[in-house]
Order: C-alpha cells, then structure tokens, then sequence
C-alpha cells in the first residue's frame, strides 16, 4: 500500500461516495470511509491513514471536531474539515485543532486536490527532521538506502503522489511501487505514516 491513504469521515453518503470517486482519479488510496464518530475511530485505531478528511457535523456523541482532536492528541496525524459549516462559531472552535485545511462544500476536484497537496506538504514542514541526512540515516539502518531510495523516501515525506514520483524520477508508477516497498521493509514499516514517524525518530 504505497499510496497515500486518505480517510473520509462524512455521515452522508452520496458525498462520502463522491469524495472516494475523486481521490481515486487523482492519485490518492481511501483507506476506509466513515459515515459516523464512532466507525471513524475504529478507523483511526484498526487502519489508520496518512490523512484525514472530516466532516464536522457527524452522527452519534462527538463531532468532527471532538475527533479532531482525539487525532491530534493521539495519531499525530494532519486533517482537513470537510464541511457545510462557515459560520464563525464553528470555526473558531475548529481553529483550535490546528487542522491543515478547511474546505467549504460544496466543493470540486480541484478544491480537494490543491487542499490535500498543501496539507501535506505544510504538516511534512512542521516536523521536518533536524538532520535529513542520508549517511546519517543508514548508520542506523540494517540494510542501507540507495540514494534513489532516500530521494523518493525525501518525497514521499513532502507529501508527493505515486505519479508526482514517477513523474519527477522519470520512472513507472510501478517502479515507484517497488522502490516504496523496499523502503518500506528496510525501515520495517507498512505505510507512508509509519515510514514518516520512523524516520523522524531515526534523525532527531
């Protein structure tokens, strides 16, 4: 599962449906899909993504923000709102999660795609490592990086897409697939969200 795995947290599901549509055209893997609270923290524990699409009005004890901020204090992971809600009540509580984006519906293809791009990168920022260092890195690796191993690995922590890489290396969606995989096992991860905490962990 080298792609980047969005989860969509949205209690309606000809939207919910529209959004899956859309992230799959452009490049993105939906990880799971919840139309309530507390599927969506199923999600989070059970199958956890790199990001987080969330409505704000759910059905069942808390909101999108409630789980807002469950992820933030538990999943270090980024999040966008995804919602009817632009009242300033509203948002003033959500500013207070610190969320990477915040798209009023109704929305497009490009809303979403440009969202999720600055999202990513912009959360990639805030906890970029001290030392992005690739001898640095292998010193602590059993099986050591390529250098094309750690350009992608560099990329991939910026956010970039399956065929952003392709395109920036000038390789196959497949090749990029079988460089993430050998990342992947010589950081002894599964995900992009696993690799970026690892690696994190490694160079600071």
């Amino acid at each position: 599962m080298s792609e980047i795995r969005v989860l969509i947290v949205e209690d309606e599901v000809p939207i919910a449906n529209d959004i899956a549509n859309i992230l799959e055209g452009i490049d993105y893997q939906v990880s799971g899909i919840a139309y309530n609270s507390d599927k969506a923290l199923s999600e989070l524990k059970y199958n956890c993504p790199d990001i987080v699409l969330l409505d704000i009005n759910l059905e069942g004890e808390k909101d999108g923000i409630d789980i807002a901020h469950i992820i933030k204090s538990q999943y270090e992971l980024p999040f966008i709102y995804l919602t009817s809600y632009g009242d300033k009540g509203t948002i003033e509580r959500a500013k207070l999660t610190r969320p990477m984006g915040y798209i009023i519906k109704p929305f497009n293809e490009t809303d979403l795609f440009s969202t999720l791009e600055i999202a990513l990168y912009n959360y990639s920022q805030l906890h970029y490592p001290i030392n992005f260092d690739m001898d640095k890195l292998n010193k602590k690796l059993l099986s050591k990086l390529t250098t094309k191993e750690f350009e992608i690995l560099c990329d991939i922590y910026d956010g970039k897409t399956n065929q952003q890489l392709a395109n920036k290396h000038f390789i196959s969606r497949n090749t990029v697939k079988t460089h993430i995989k050998h990342l992947y096992d010589k950081l002894d991860v599964e995900s992009r969200v696993e690799a970026i905490t690892t690696l994190r962990t490694l160079l600071h």
